[in-house]
């Protein structure tokens, strides 16, 4: 299938990481469907990109809704009739976000609420967007999941402080190797990224790396041919450990 054939849905898309994955993706040719949970946001990045010239369409998507969600699939069947790509990029990370301030963020420290939440967004909400979604995908045998995760998430070198957010990051990876696992006998590829440390909202200017070094790996594995890998964990389009 030719990449402009290609339908794309990714969430939490409005800035970040995700709205440069909007752009890259509609650079190769693929429709992208831009979503967020803030509408007037999500407009205005849409609006920012179609000045760029790329024909992106914007959804509203709060991935703790399942009607929300449903909305979307609605669309998508009715627009387009298929989904071939989806990045679950939407997350958030509740607890201090200043890395100097590991004792705010200790677990000690940490309202059992907020972790749930967390993995109410950062877990659950890529899982109802992936069975919501994934038939759409068997439908025509081929879809590229990307889970937007991180290295605070590898067991092998865990660490203390940001417990909400190292949770649902872990059980995002599980969730990426139960669904590889599951899917083994089709053309739907489920896999893990881990960006880096990335100069956005939640990583600051201070970060080392890009937002287009950030979002390279994910491009591969959206874009992944058909003998790539699947149920991996990847920075620098290489896998590391989980």
């Amino acid at each position: 299938m030719a990449d402009q054939q290609r339908v794309a849905v990714i969430t939490g898309a409005n800035r970040g990481m995700g709205f440069e994955t909007c752009r890259q993706l509609a650079e190769r040719g693929m429709v992208v469907v831009l979503t967020s949970r803030d509408v007037q946001a999500g407009e205005c990045a849409v609006n920012e990109l179609r000045s760029e010239g790329h024909g992106v369409t914007f959804q509203p998507l709060d991935v703790t809704d399942q009607a929300s969600i449903d909305a979307v699939r609605d669309y998508l069947v009715d627009e387009h009739g298929r989904l071939d790509v989806l990045v679950n990029n939407a997350g958030v990370m509740l607890e201090p976000s200043d890395p100097a301030n590991k004792e705010g963020a200790s677990i000690f420290n940490t309202d059992l609420e907020l972790i749930r939440q967390s993995l109410d967004t950062n877990a659950f909400g890529a899982l109802r967007c992936c069975l919501t979604y994934i038939p759409l995908m068997r439908e025509h045998d081929y879809g590229r999941i990307v889970n937007v995760s991180t290295s605070m998430a590898a067991l092998a070198n865990m660490g203390g402080g940001w417990p909400g957010y190292r949770m649902s990051k872990v059980s995002l990876n599980v969730i990426t190797r139960v669904l590889a696992a599951e899917l083994s006998e089709t053309n739907i590829k489920v896999n893990s990224v881990c960006p880096g440390f990335v100069r956005t909202g939640l990583g600051g200017e201070g970060a080392p790396r890009s937002i287009e070094e950030g979002v390279d790996t994910t491009l591969w594995l959206a874009t992944l041919r058909d003998e790539g890998p699947s149920g991996g964990f990847f920075r620098d389009c290489k896998a590391i450990d989980w």
